[in-house]
């Protein structure tokens, strides 16, 4: 009970970016002004809280600000994409300390994936300066479909050769860091609620677009992860019944119709892009892209054509997702989100709003991350934060 309050008492402050005094925390989570002073003391000789001066106007002497300590705790966060390797060491208020990024290797051997980020992960933690004893762990951030429980990656279609790979354990022993594995749309949704500012609070989707498609879903500030940890695989959806042939037998689901590999072969397909090339690979592919997004930002009809037709499908999809969940907004991020925004907020808000079930009632909001590109690792890294300070009520349980 001791444990699970002080993460109450925490998270409350957490919350509030200007800090809390012990009265207002009291009245707050409902704790006796006892309690309340015994804990803030605990998190202060943790050092994972400060007092930050004084505050009050009214009668009374002045109260004092409880805020969190950035240099309290870090976190180190990990995105897997096909494409590329985002690394991230997170404070405890959730701005990045450090920050790199390297092309994934490429093959379908993940040792050498795996020796790539452990090794970017020591170099990371060297530079930054941080005292390792201050780490609290590493998040990954992985393309699923993922086993939660046992941390393993499980044939994800843009990984070829990742059959049960036991990423979180390897990962574990190659750093010496206690290791949290997640999908990256589920680490991306994670990352909006601790660092998304308004974009993160209360219910929302978030339309992850990398290398694949994903949907990360929060209801009510809750991450909803699923049965198995796979929640938000929407790449089954149907979006174009007369469109391309899917691996599952249908025809224009979201993976056969748009997802950046297919939008770089249509525009290889028009002559947007030079289409003689051999690599096919997940870094290839993101160079495609980006070409094909400048091309139409620099004018090219065709490529325009390309990127609004992918936006009215994608609108489909979400539009599927907010009727069924009824949530306040939609948030879009992910490492291809930055080529895509212009073209998509002018075009998926009013499909959106007009496809709605409940647009007599309430607006969906339809907005880009507030955590910016690298929202997959951020939120790999905040999920060693909520693991380690959010409240769970198995905090609760005795153990025998």
């Amino acid at each position: 009970m001791g444990d699970f309050n002080l993460t109450v008492i925490l998270d409350a402050i957490r919350r509030t970016p200007g800090g809390l005094s012990r009265v207002e925390l009291a009245q707050i989570v409902g704790l006796s002004p006892q309690t309340i002073s015994n804990i803030s003391r605990r998190l202060l000789d943790q050092s994972l809280i400060v007092e930050a001066g004084k505050e009050g106007t009214g009668p009374g002497k002045p109260r004092t600000m409880l805020r969190l300590n950035p240099a309290g705790m870090y976190a180190v966060g990990v995105h897997l994409d096909p494409a590329v390797l985002t690394f991230v060491l997170l404070d405890l208020v959730g701005a990045v300390v450090k920050h790199s990024r390297v092309t994934t290797p490429s093959g379908s051997d993940p040792g050498a994936v795996i020796d790539t980020i452990a090794a970017e992960i020591q170099r990371l933690i060297d530079d930054s300066g941080v005292v390792r004893a201050k780490i609290a762990g590493l998040g990954v951030a992985s393309p699923g479909p993922i086993d939660l429980e046992e941390g393993t990656v499980v044939d994800p279609p843009l990984l070829l050769g990742w059959h049960r790979v036991p990423l979180r354990d390897a990962l574990a022993q190659a750093t010496g860091l206690s290791t949290l594995v997640d999908k990256d749309v589920t680490s991306a949704a994670v990352a909006e609620t601790w660092a998304g500012g308004p974009s993160g609070a209360g219910s929302f989707v978030f339309m992850y677009m990398g290398t694949g498609i994903g949907c990360g879903i929060v209801l009510n500030d809750e991450v909803v992860r699923g049965t198995s940890g796979n929640a938000g695989e929407i790449g089954h959806i149907i979006v174009d019944p007369d469109g391309p042939p899917c691996d599952c037998g249908k025809r224009g689901c979201v993976k056969s119709s748009c997802i950046p590999q297919v939008l770089v072969a249509q525009a290889e397909a028009a002559g947007i892009l030079d289409g003689s090339r051999t690599d096919k690979g997940a870094p290839a592919v993101q160079e495609g892209f980006d070409a094909l997004c400048a091309a139409a930002y620099a004018g090219n009809a065709d490529a325009v054509e390309i990127l609004e037709k992918s936006a009215v499908l994608v609108a489909r999809a979400v539009s599927v997702i907010t009727n069924t969940l009824d949530v306040d907004r939609v948030v879009f991020g992910g490492p291809f989100w930055s080529c895509l925004s212009e073209s998509y907020l002018a075009i998926i808000p009013g499909l959106i709003e007009e496809a709605s079930d409940t647009r007599k009632i309430h607006a969906i909001e339809v907005v880009g991350t507030g955590v910016g590109e690298d929202v997959g690792a951020v939120g790999a890294a905040c999920l060693v934060l909520e693991h380690t300070l959010a409240p769970r009520s198995q905090r609760l349980l005795l153990e025998g």
